[in-house]
């Protein structure tokens, strides 16, 4: 008979399995590789999500201007360090714009549309960035 979990048989413990050691990794693994882009780009990742491509950013890059959607808590020394980390170009001055939220509805239900923040940046004249191959 068991009483709160107390059982009159003896458990049969089995000896602990021993276990293989793991290879070493080789120097062409993924993580050195995610490592050494790390070092080189730093934490630019934590800024820049991704290129905002419309017709207004195509009309705004033939003036040397780019725009790119950025985390919420970015400011704009982190983009700028991290366009020119990314790009390897000379960043001159950098705007930044917080797009609210807004009301959708679709039939009766109504929601929000999330906002945004993203950041307009001013290259030094004669460099390029390559967003969208031409």
């Amino acid at each position: 008979m068991a009483l709160f979990g107390k059982k009159n048989k003896e458990v049969e413990k089995k000896p602990a399995e021993k276990k293989e050691p793991i290879p070493a990794k080789s120097a062409s693994a993924p993580s050195e590789l995610r490592r050494d882009k790390e070092k080189k780009i730093g934490l630019a990742w934590c800024v820049l999500k991704k290129a905002h491509v419309t017709e207004k950013s195509a009309d705004l890059a033939a003036k040397n201007q780019y725009v790119f959607n950025v985390y919420p808590a970015s400011n704009k020394n982190q983009v700028k360090k991290s366009v020119e980390d990314i790009y390897g170009v000379n960043v001159t001055s950098v705007n930044i714009i917080n797009i609210p939220a807004k009301k959708r509805r679709l039939g009766k239900s109504r929601g929000w549309k999330s906002g945004y923040k993203k950041a307009i940046v001013k290259i030094k004249a004669g460099q390029e960035i390559e967003l969208m191959p031409r």
